[in-house]
């Protein structure tokens, strides 16, 4: 493997899910394009397909595609407890994480706690939710 490419997100509202991740968090959409066609739908395994796709990026180039599938209903979201099986977060590095906490906490932004120290003083980590409940740390490093 030469790098990790992106990591894709299904969303059940593409504009709430957009404010949080570019609005809130910062990230630059890059790509958005809708999709449909023999190409997309052999590649994902379903018939009569149409989803918009946004690939957002954080400072670094790192990507994030948020998916949104206008033909295939999306099962309700339920919450995600951190210890389940499958992908359990995305961490993100942030400059002051006391900061984006008090930032995004009166935005609406619900977290687990305030950030907190790791016990080796190398960094000051929280966890919030996105919109649809997948968890994302923000952490400070600290030395």
């Amino acid at each position: 493997m030469k790098a990790i490419r992106h990591t894709g997100i299904v969303v059940s509202d593409l504009e709430r899910t957009l404010h949080f991740y570019v609005d809130l968090l910062g990230l630059k959409v890059t790509k958005r394009k809708n999709e449909s066609g023999e190409y997309i739908e052999k590649i994902l395994g379903l018939k009569n397909v149409m989803v918009t796709t946004v690939k957002i990026a954080a400072e670094d180039g790192t990507l994030i595609e948020l998916l949104y599938y206008h033909s295939h209903p999306r099962k309700p979201a339920r919450s995600r407890e951190i210890y389940e099986t499958g992908i359990s977060h995305i961490a993100f590095t942030v400059e002051n994480v006391d900061a984006e906490y008090e930032r995004l906490s009166k935005a609406g932004v619900p977290f687990n706690s305030p950030p907190q120290k790791s016990p080796d003083g190398y960094a000051k980590v929280t966890f919030c939710g996105d919109p649809d409940g997948n968890l994302i740390e923000l952490t400070e490093m600290l030395s």
